[in-house]
């Protein structure tokens, strides 16, 4: 009975695929999308990709947007 999944589609996949990778699902959740992620190709493939584009930002680390690029964002914010 502990190998049971409850069967989720390819949008829940993609709804929680960040919360996943970052590990803030429940083990029910995260066994569910493994399951999903051990029969889908598609899905697997996104997972990898995010996986692998988190991993490159964490080395990145964070940097500081241009001055001209927060001058930009700043206006567009006051117009609302």
């Amino acid at each position: 009975m502990g190998n049971e999944h409850k069967p989720i589609d390819c949008e829940e996949v993609l709804r929680s695929l960040i919360s996943y990778l970052d590990g803030e699902l429940d083990k029910a959740a995260t066994a569910d999308i493994d399951h999903h992620l051990k029969h889908c190709r598609t899905c697997y493939s996104r997972a990898e990709f995010e996986r692998h584009l988190t991993e490159l930002s964490r080395k990145i680390g964070p940097s500081k947007a241009p001055a001209e690029l927060r001058r930009r964002l700043a206006r567009l914010v006051e117009g609302f």
